[in-house]
């Protein structure tokens, strides 16, 4: 997996980009990056307004969440922003002159640091039950095909019994996500002070897929997970294994929602008082709708998690009135 996304020939490095596979909640609509512009000023408010505030975008593909996050910003705020992007990949052209483009995050850095579907990306090992009962490795050739391998032990194999424990069925499967934790803790490491982000396909304890979410994307259509370096190979995120204390866990449409990003249809009277108006008002609510649905992008997991600051439902104001629990 590791290889297959970002080796020499790995899909992450390809010139088209992951925009040329698949889309994501970044793609589907500007007010996506307006919303983390307005939690980039809420987290700047707490903070006390610091003379350098941190942009840090962790995945960030061609740098399109941080070029439309410097766009919503306030002028006030923009001209103190220091925007990253972390991306393996090289440099796009014509990229933003504003943007540091990094292949790790930066150190004691204070702000924001937000990954958008970065960590399904992180690659894990696949476990399987064997016909005996205990939980072995997949192992993968180059086309695709699977074979089981030895036992899962040690670190990898408390982890499973911790976070997704497998009974003992045959073919049961499940995602080590052991190198996700570390992963997004040392993600959050780089900030001083300040709040992280992760949004993610996304699954807790409650509801463990029993066969596991590995799968591929190509040219926008899923696909067999071969690692090859044509597609991507991706699986969906337990986040609250790598939740850390005071972290706060919440949908994508609850998050959106106290960003201020909603789905309602504008009123019938705009239509008459300024036609124009009213078709960017509904143009809007449905790209709100399609961030926010229901089977959608809108049960995206959101984990924030505070540095050296308030708990992260006190930037998302009201919170709890968004979620339907």
């Amino acid at each position: 997996m590791e290889t297959a996304l970002y080796g020499p020939d790995g899909f992450y490095r390809r010139p088209e980009g992951p925009a040329g596979h698949f889309r994501t909640s970044v793609h589907a609509s500007p007010l996506y990056a307006a919303a983390v512009a307005r939690l980039l000023c809420r987290v700047d408010e707490v903070l006390g307004h610091p003379e350098e505030i941190a942009f840090v975008d962790m995945g960030a593909g061609r740098g399109e969440l941080t070029g439309g996050v410097l766009a919503a910003l306030p002028a006030d705020v923009a001209a103190r922003v220091r925007a990253y992007a972390v991306e393996r990949a090289e440099c796009p052209p014509g990229l933003d002159p504003r943007i540091i483009w990094r292949a790790g995050p930066p150190t004691g850095v204070t702000g924001l640091l937000f990954a958008n579907e970065w960590l399904d990306n992180v690659p894990v090992d696949i476990a399987e039950v064997a016909a005996d009962g205990t939980a072995r490795r997949v192992l993968v050739r180059d086309d695709g095909t699977e074979s089981l391998g030895g036992p899962v032990t040690g670190p990898d194999a408390a982890w499973l019994a911790r976070w997704w424990p497998l009974g003992a069925e045959p073919g049961l499967r499940a995602e080590i996500g052991r190198p996700r934790d570390e992963a997004w803790a040392a993600a959050v490491a780089c900030l001083e002070r300040g709040l992280a982000v992760a949004v993610d396909y996304a699954h807790d304890r409650r509801g463990r897929p029993p066969f596991g979410t590995l799968t591929g994307f190509r040219e926008g259509r899923e696909t067999a997970p071969v690692p090859d370096g044509s597609c991507d190979i991706t699986a969906h995120v337990a986040l609250d294994a790598c939740a850390m204390e005071g972290a706060v866990l919440l949908t994508q449409r609850a998050a959106l929602g106290a960003l201020g990003v909603s789905g309602g249809r504008p009123p019938l009277s705009l239509a008459s008082e300024d036609p124009a108006a009213y078709v960017r008002a509904l143009a809007r609510a449905g790209q709100a709708a399609e961030l926010t649905a229901p089977g959608g992008l809108g049960d995206f997991g959101w984990l924030v998690q505070p540095v050296g600051m308030p708990a992260g439902a006190a930037l998302l104001v009201d919170v709890a009135d968004h979620e339907e629990e």
